[in-house]
């Protein structure tokens, strides 16, 4: 009997040290959440480009230019001297009021206020980030930005939600250029 019991023991001992077997997901993930997602992007990206290009098509006082980044704008004050737009690290003093696409005031531009912003080291949206390179000292451009450019799906949590396209007046009143570092050949 004493020989069974340690024979059944044993047999314990070795089929528990088989190690540790992986558990299996409950649910398999196939992607198909992340596809989706895309799909919805590219179609309102599609209709917000189409809702842009009829503001366009319907005015005809402004040259619209379309921006790298995928934005569109026109120029109410444009400077012809030849001086530089602003490059990573200068200081941008600027002002900006955001509306709706049917015009309507989300930040007026005393709310906002004058802002001074280092390019490209300092937080704002895509779409205004992108647009400060774009204008030199003294011009103003309105820009219309899709809400890839905007806020996107977060909104800022105050004024603007969910995927809202974006007509941005931009100001650039001073361009403050950082010192560029000579590189001396030797």
């Amino acid at each position: 009997m004493r020989s069974l019991t340690l024979l059944t023991l044993f047999a314990l001992l070795l089929a528990g040290c088989g190690g540790p077997e992986p558990r299996r997901p409950v649910e398999v993930k196939t992607g198909s959440f992340f596809k989706e997602s895309v799909e919805r992007n590219k179609e309102l990206l599609a209709q917000e480009e189409k809702h842009i290009q009829s503001i366009i098509a319907k005015d005809s006082l402004h040259e619209y230019k379309n921006s790298a980044s995928g934005s569109w704008y026109y120029y109410e004050v444009e400077n012809d001297q030849d001086v530089p737009t602003p490059r990573p690290d200068d200081l941008v003093t600027m002002q900006f009021e955001i509306y709706s696409f049917e015009n309507d005031t989300i930040y007026s531009a005393p709310e906002i206020g004058t802002v001074t912003y280092k390019v490209d080291k300092q937080e704002l949206f895509p779409g205004l980030r992108n647009s400060v390179k774009l204008l030199k000292e003294g011009e103003t451009a309105v820009f219309f930005f899709p809400s890839s450019l905007g806020f996107g799906y977060h909104g800022d949590n105050n004024k603007i939600g969910v995927n809202v396209p974006l007509k941005v007046k931009l100001s650039i009143l001073k361009i403050e250029q950082e010192p560029q570092e000579l590189s001396i050949n030797k």
